[in-house]
């Protein structure tokens, strides 16, 4: 029986080092998002105009409107504890999580793990066409977490599904 993976993505700061986490989202196994913007903590300086362009996110409004670092802890070990997370951008996403769970000084009680560990090698012909075909669907115009979570698990889904009526 296929279980379907919760995905987990990452805003930062930036895209190296002293890079920070400033939103996170994911698509639970039944789709439903959750998301939060991340106050910066008083030693996060590190602010690259060029992943701000990205993301679309001014540090303005996270100092106004985020959630400590604590609070965003908190939650994703409520909602994701004991499962197996999965991101597309294991290399980074660990480290801004990291980051978070540090600055809250709590241990995750969910395990991240690399995306492409699920994937299949059939599923990757048709999964750039397929993740361009399910943002249209959705009309994400903007790279946010949670909208991108959700279209990666829309995407492994799809390209699943579509490797298994090739095979019947």
């Amino acid at each position: 029986m296929m279980t379907v993976p919760i995905i987990i993505d990452f805003e930062a700061s930036g895209f190296g080092q002293g890079s920070y986490p400033i939103e996170v989202g994911f698509s639970g196994r039944h789709g439903e998002g959750w998301c939060s913007l991340i106050r910066p903590e008083p030693d996060w300086t590190h602010w690259d105009p060029e992943a701000a362009k990205v993301h679309g996110i001014a540090r303005e409004i996270l100092v106004e409107r985020g959630n400590t670092a604590q609070f965003v802890a908190e939650q994703l070990n409520f909602f994701l504890g004991g499962r197996t997370v999965y991101t597309d951008a294991w290399g980074q996403d660990y480290v801004w999580m990291a980051r978070l769970f540090d600055a809250a000084e709590i241990v995750p009680k969910f395990k991240l793990t690399d995306l492409f560990e699920i994937i299949e090698d059939e599923q990757m012909p048709i999964w750039q066409a397929t993740k361009d075909q399910i943002s249209k669907e959705l009309c994400v115009a903007r790279h946010r977490a949670s909208s991108d979570a959700r279209v990666l698990q829309l995407t492994w889904l799809r390209t699943f599904d579509e490797t298994r009526k090739q095979t019947v």
